[in-house]
């Protein structure tokens, strides 16, 4: 019969379905966006980290999956991880702050150094190599997480430096940061274990330097992605919205669970887990722009 439900129209029905492109299921992106913020923000609270180096490469692998803009997949997942990171930290910051893990004054003097370098970071990406770039970042991070991992106390007189030189150094870390789109983490928690702070007051006080890193960066893959065409809908800039806010709804939940998990494991246990996760994301670096 005419307009019947004929094999031929059940079989036509059916390779619809299957070829119909991935963001047509919404709620199963959904569902991963907040499965990766859960897992994102309680790494965020065990170990300080923003999450960003973790989270996006996951998301340039859902984006493009799902077939949004494949020129600015990247990007993309750049933006929405970068402005996750301020809510994730947050989270975690305030965690670390009622065990009284956060040193208020290292932060006030590395935190202006770090968005300035940040910032400079912008003018230096022109002229220095991707290659170049991942090869300083993975000496630098394989020296840190070797130092976390060998467990070599620093040298009784070894102190921070004062104002300026935290000042200095911060921006060096800004530089690094900017170039490399990361928190910091990963340079500031291994020096201040080098210059004697604890474990513990490392790890809050490195997720507090590492918000107003975020804020900046989230400004900038706002800003530049406003002009951009073809990115998907409820898109503000590079930052995509329906990923954003369940990769936040999830890891504010969780990165509080993290911080309260960092200060019931030993220190030891601690540092292990913080160098080993160094360690994968410096050779991801190095390979992927090798």
């Amino acid at each position: 019969m005419p307009g019947g439900d004929t094999p031929r129209r059940r079989s036509a029905v059916r390779l619809r379905h299957a070829h119909a492109p991935a963001c047509s299921r919404p709620l199963t992106w959904i569902l991963a966006y907040l499965a990766t913020g859960a897992g994102v923000g309680f790494l965020a609270g065990l170990l300080g980290i923003g999450g960003g180096m973790t989270l996006v490469p996951i998301l340039a692998a859902m984006f493009t999956a799902q077939q949004f803009a494949p020129e600015h997949a990247v990007h993309l997942a750049l933006g929405t991880g970068m402005a996750s990171i301020i809510f994730t930290s947050s989270a975690s910051v305030r965690e670390h702050h009622r065990h009284g893990a956060v040193d208020w004054n290292i932060v006030r003097r590395m935190a202006p150094g770090m968005l300035t370098g940040s910032l400079l970071s912008t003018l230096a990406s022109g002229w220095i190599s991707q290659r170049a770039l991942a090869l300083s970042f993975t000496v630098i991070v394989y020296g840190g997480a070797t130092q976390i991992l060998l467990g070599r106390k620093p040298s009784a007189g070894r102190h921070l430096p004062g104002p300026i030189g935290l000042m200095a150094i911060g921006t060096l870390f800004g530089v690094i940061c900017g170039l490399v789109s990361a928190g910091g983490t990963f340079l500031t928690v291994p020096f201040m274990l080098f210059c004697g702070v604890t474990m513990h007051v490392a790890i809050g006080t490195g997720a507090a330097i590492g918000v107003p890193i975020a804020v900046v960066g989230t400004l900038g893959y706002l800003l530049s992605g406003s002009q951009i065409e073809g990115l998907p809908p409820y898109s503000l800039g590079f930052i995509y919205l329906p990923a954003l806010l369940s990769l936040v709804v999830a890891s504010v939940l969780t990165a509080p669970l993290g911080a309260r998990a960092a200060h019931r494991l030993p220190v030891l246990t601690l540092k292990r887990v913080f160098a080993c996760l160094l360690y994968a994301l410096a050779t991801k670096m190095v390979v992927t722009y090798w």
